[in-house]
């Protein structure tokens, strides 16, 4: 089977719905990592009072959370996937879909590669490259 290649303006069209998938990702990200600092410092609390009673329904409410927020993670990347896109960095915002490489390439398959803040896709790597080797769109 092969792979659907999009042009920069099929990925254009997505941009409005990547925007809210990447910000909301984001978002339930940083609130796991705050989470999961919160819990690990009851822990070392814990540890270093040599056995502090913790509130087991709030701690456990806590870890449900924290487990809650990382299937919300999954399933907003599973729908950038679903999309087409590939998310190389969420705390940039970067996601790549396949595309015909610009004629220097000899129309080898890139990356088309977007950036969260980026109003259109304007640039393109090698499928072995990465952001660091961003080229402009002719």
């Amino acid at each position: 089977m092969s792979e659907r290649l999009f042009t920069p303006a099929e990925v254009n069209r997505l941009i409005p719905r990547l925007t809210e998938l990447v910000e909301a990702a984001q978002e339930r990200h940083r609130q796991a990592l705050a989470l999961q600092g919160r819990l690990r410092e009851d822990r070392a609390r814990v540890a270093a009072s040599g056995g502090e009673r913790i509130d087991s329904r709030e701690w456990k409410a806590r870890a449900e959370r924290l487990d809650g927020l990382g299937i919300e993670v999954r399933q907003l990347l599973q729908e950038i996937a679903g999309m087409g896109g590939v998310t190389k960095d969420l705390a940039m915002g970067l996601v790549d879909f396949p595309g015909p490489g610009p004629a220097e390439t000899g129309g080898a398959t890139v990356n088309l590669c977007w950036k969260l803040g980026e109003d259109a896709v304007a640039f393109w790597h090698g499928m072995n490259e990465g952001y660091a080797n961003r080229k402009p769109l002719p």
